[in-house]
This record gives C-alpha cells, sequence and structure tokens, in this order.
C-alpha cells in the first residue's frame, strides 16, 4: 500500500526534502527522488550480493533491489517494526533510471528548507567517507543529513544493486 506518491514536477522547489530516522538520526531525500513510500514487507534474499542489499521486493510486477541504510551507514541492526518503511527511490546511473528501495526507520515528514538555511557537509577529515551527504539542513532547532542519492553508494556498490535486480526471480519476490 503506497503511504505517499510524489510526482517529478520541474515546477517543484529544489528545497523539499523527505525527512526520515534511522537510530534516532533525521536524515532527508531530495523529495523529486522519491518514487513512493511503501509499508515494510518481507524481502527476498539474493545471493552473493553485499551485505547492505537486504535482498529484492516485487513492486507491483517489476523487482527492486532493497537497500538496508543501516548497514551501509554502520549503524546497529534493528528488527522491523511496524513504523518501518521501504522508501522507493529513482537513481540517475549512467545506464538509465534505476528503481531502489532503501529500509528506514520511520518517515517523519516532508520539509521545505529554504536556501539560507543548507549547509555543506562537514569536514570529518580523510578516513571518514561522508560523499554521500549532500549537506545539513536547519529546520528549527532540528539539523538534518541531508543524503545524495546518487552518490550513498560508489560505482562497484550500484553495479552490485544492478546485479542483484537482474538476478531476482521475475515471479515474486
Amino acid at each position: 500500500m503506497a503511504l505517499l506518491e510524489t510526482r517529478n514536477n520541474a515546477a517543484a522547489p529544489a528545497a523539499k526534502y523527505l525527512t526520515f530516522q534511522l537510530a534516532g538520526e533525521e536524515y532527508g531525500l531530495p523529495v523529486l527522488a522519491v518514487q513512493e513510500i511503501i509499508q515494510w514487507t518481507e524481502v527476498t534474499r539474493v545471493p552473493r550480493v553485499p551485505a547492505f542489499i537486504q535482498g529484492v521486493i516485487n513492486l507491483r510486477g517489476k523487482v527492486i533491489p532493497v537497500l538496508n541504510l543501516r548497514q551501509r551507514f554502520g549503524l546497529p541492526e534493528q528488527a522491523a517494526t511496524p513504523r518501518t518503511c521501504i522508501v522507493v527511490l529513482q537513481v540517475q546511473q549512467a545506464g538509465g533510471l534505476l528503481l531502489c528501495g532503501a529500509v528506514v526507520d520511520t518517515v517523519t515528514e516532508v520539509v521545505d528548507i529554504p536556501e539560507e538555511h543548507l549547509a555543506k557537509p562537514p569536514e570529518l577529515g580523510a578516513r571518514v567517507d561522508t560523499a554521500f551527504i549532500a549537506g545539513l539542513g536547519q529546520v528549527g532547532p532540528r539539523v538534518i543529513i541531508l543524503l545524495d542519492v546518487e552518490r550513498i553508494l560508489d560505482r562497484r556498490d550500484w553495479s552490485a544493486v544492478e546485479q542483484a535486480a537482474g538476478a531476482a526471480p521475475e515471479n515474486g519476490a
């Protein structure tokens, strides 16, 4: 069941973000990258893919890979709860548009962050990879970590995601 659907609309403000929580921290994704949000459903594991690829699901006849963002970001694992969702993302890759899901603890809201409340990603030293952080957004007292959809994973990772989608059985996930 879709809880929220968005449409690609060039007139929509670029400063709208879907916010969600992972391990008590708040993150944001550009609304235009979000196709929809679905309730948690069991994911079919695909052998021989990296651990951060939780598996695949069948979304209205299309098999899409599902990423475990907790694992990708080095956060502690947590069992699914009634608030766990899968955010379906549209990611532009060299081969075209790729759909993938991202498991989140809970979706918070859609916020509009004015440009003057956006900051560059923090400098945390050469040993800490912050390439997936597009910036920080301030909404009142909250600081939201804004993610770069295309950089959440590197090129090798996206190849594994595409492989997982291609290796999945077509008759259902």
